[in-house]
């Protein structure tokens, strides 16, 4: 790209910049007329040296949030890439072959921009006349349906709204668990002399009726670690929706996200608001998007918080896909004082849902016999398993033991 001039703003420039940003806002992003006019500033500023520049310059001024990230560079791709726009284009207006060939797997948010990008041209397509046709919709699928089953990296801005719904919509586990401590009932059963003898002093001796006493209930503590690296990020902020009715609903939830170091939001967690919580909570990590380092995060976690959370048989959920770039010696280690110190280790990995995952990486071959349950997290029939498997316990298809079992027969 050439240096921007006046002539150039003068021109077509600005209002392209203008037809970005607003993309931007269809797209889910927060860009308002007073970001749009600094883009342009800045811009006229910095001149446009090349393409690079030109994306950093936009970036700095319209990105605010760390989720942001992924959609404003998926627009760029699409809108200042002028050859594959025009193809583009060209494919909506024109009649093409059906095209046989499988399918890439669409980039995270490239869904979201793409729907934004062109909705202009989807308006100002005229209407076409189909013929009534009757279907038999016995075995087909509601539209709630195949949201549920729906990607979470690959979900348009009004599913993830819908989706954000629905898991406060989520009937939560009832996953009590009997504690030494009693609580005073009316029902006949085990008595409480205390309360027995308070009732009599009452009367002077000349009545005594028994109280009875029985186990208190409550919910055991839920701890959890989040991945927010680059692989995870998408996942991560859809899940953190879930904790956050978790955390309204239930005490001693305690949230914790780590990429390379281990921040501990479960202050921010608590806001009333989601979207305050969860901005509250890209505000305190300082790695959000950057690389991972489990073994060093988890060291951290049992030597600090161990002790602090891991009390009273607490449930632990840990959120990543298992791609450590360090080495797996002391991963193995740390996973496995972790899952001694806790009363069910649940590993929740996006990566399930690809047909015949195989537990290949280093890091997940060191993490896998040290959990309890393995599960996916990639969409709301995977968070329901998930609520369904805290209220009825250990499940046999969510077993770690099969994917080790797997990969020792194929070593074979």
């Amino acid at each position: 790209m050439k240096p921007a001039t006046t002539d150039a703003f003068d021109g077509r420039l600005a209002d392209n910049i203008v037809y970005f940003a607003r993309t931007l806002r269809k797209a889910g992003m927060r860009v308002g007329p007073a970001a749009v006019t600094d883009a342009i500033e800045a811009v006229k500023t910095a001149g446009v040296g090349d393409r690079d520049d030109f994306y950093w310059v936009l970036h700095s001024v319209l990105v605010n949030r760390h989720e942001d990230h992924v959609i404003f560079d998926e627009a760029f791709r699409l809108y200042w890439r002028s050859r594959d726009l025009v193809e583009k284009m060209i494919a909506m207006f024109s009649p093409v072959a059906p095209d046989m060939r499988e399918r890439q797997k669409l980039k995270a948010g490239e869904t979201r921009v793409s729907q934004a990008l062109f909705e202009g041209h989807e308006k100002a397509r005229p209407p076409e006349e189909k013929p009534e046709i009757e279907v038999d919709a016995r075995f087909s699928s509601s539209g709630n349906e195949v949201l549920r089953k729906t990607d979470f990296a690959q979900m348009t801005a009004p599913e993830i709204a819908r989706a954000k719904k629905a898991l406060a919509d989520l009937v939560l586990p009832d996953d009590r668990v009997v504690t030494r401590r009693f609580r005073q009932t009316h029902r006949p059963g085990r008595i409480d002399p205390r309360a027995t003898m308070r009732g009599a002093l009452r009367s002077g001796g000349e009545l005594i009726l028994p109280a009875f006493r029985t186990q208190r209930e409550v919910h055991p503590p839920l701890v959890v670690l989040a991945d927010i690296s680059g692989s995870m990020s998408q996942y991560t902020r859809i899940f953190l929706h879930f904790l956050h009715v978790l955390t309204e609903r239930r005490r001693r939830v305690h949230t914790f996200l780590f990429g390379t170091r281990l921040t501990n939001v479960t202050r921010q967690m608590r806001h009333k608001d989601p979207d305050e919580a969860l901005a509250e909570c890209a505000d305190a990590v300082k790695d959000w998007q950057g690389g991972t380092r489990i073994a060093t995060t988890l060291a951290e976690f049992n030597r600090l918080w161990g002790r602090r959370v891991l009390g009273q048989g607490a449930v632990v959920l840990i959120i990543t896909d298992g791609l450590e770039r360090d080495g797996t010696d002391d991963l193995s280690r740390e996973m496995d004082r972790l899952h001694r110190s806790c009363r069910r280790l649940i590993w929740l990995n996006p990566l399930l849902r690809f047909d015949g995952f195989e537990p290949r990486a280093r890091g997940v071959q060191a993490m896998l016999p040290h959990v309890d349950e393995f599960r996916a997290v990639h969409n709301l029939d995977a968070i329901s398993g998930l609520v369904a498997a805290l209220g009825a316990g250990k499940s046999r298809d969510a077993d770690p033991r099969r994917f080790m079992t797997a990969r020792r027969l194929a070593a074979a």
